[in-house]
């Protein structure tokens, strides 16, 4: 717990703060580094809280909640190691909450025995998974909704 934060499993009544977590923290940390055309491909909209439902199915996620229990961010793993989504509230920047979340999903992929953790980061993303140490394996550069983007393909071997 930081700052009055603790971090929990996502339950289906967090699906609309996961929402307006992800549309926000594009388009205000997002914006520092990416044009605002690439931020509108790339969230267009607060997704709705069936779309968000549909997509958490079948991954662990965890939720940063402050002391209203109110979600605050987010991070997602995947069966096979993937981590999709990682956002945090533009207010919980400086906080720590996303060393607590990624702490909480490496912990869950060791007790899984998962051989290695891997992402596609954006560019603030990258630089927080390089000091979890991450190697950065390859700038991707593609098309969203017709606008140019980019990311980074990186990974972490926890084993072997």
């Amino acid at each position: 717990m930081t700052s009055g934060l603790c971090i929990r499993p996502f339950e289906s009544r967090d699906a609309g703060d996961w929402g307006r977590i992800f549309h926000a923290a594009v388009h205000a940390v997002g914006a520092r580094f990416y044009s605002p055309e690439q931020c509108a491909a790339w969230s267009p909209e607060v997704p709705p809280v069936e779309r968000v439902l549909a997509h958490v199915e079948g991954r662990q996620v965890w939720v940063a909640v402050d002391d209203t229990d109110r979600a605050q961010g987010f991070i997602e793993l995947e069966p096979d190691g993937h981590i999709d989504c990682f956002y945090l509230s533009p207010d919980c920047s400086g906080r720590a909450v996303g060393g607590l979340l990624y702490a909480q999903l490496e912990a869950a992929a060791r007790v899984a025995c998962m051989p290695r953790l891997y992402v596609e980061a954006s560019e603030p993303a990258r630089r927080f998974f390089l000091r979890q140490g991450f190697q950065e394996d390859a700038r991707r550069d593609f098309d969203l909704r017709g606008v140019a983007m980019y990311n980074f393909a990186m990974s972490k071997l926890l084993r072997g």
